[in-house]
């Protein structure tokens, strides 16, 4: 490796998290904070966290549900449904 061009690395830099985890890894910076990590990133955890700015996500469910309950309320008629009287003349022919 050549000298001079190469920036300090430090084997025992210390990373810390918003949520209070500190881990301590290779780094050429010595010190971090971030705002997430591996213990309470969703990804991770499993655990749903949404940010909801203004309403979005809330405006989004409530028409996903509005969306199910007429699916829900329509009945589905098979494409080939005739009306009885059709069925009646088509005997007749």
């Amino acid at each position: 490796m050549k000298k001079g061009i190469h920036p300090q690395y430090y084997d025992d830099a210390k990373i810390k998290c918003a949520c209070g985890a500190e881990f301590v890894v290779g780094s050429t910076v010595k010190e971090m904070h971030v705002e997430i990590c591996s213990n309470c990133h969703p990804f991770y955890t499993g655990k749903e966290k949404l940010v909801d700015t203004a309403g979005r996500v809330d405006k989004f469910k409530e028409r996903v549900e509005a969306a199910t309950k007429l699916k829900n309320l329509k009945t589905k008629e098979p494409k080939n449904a005739r009306s009885e009287e059709d069925k009646k003349t088509a005997k007749d022919k």
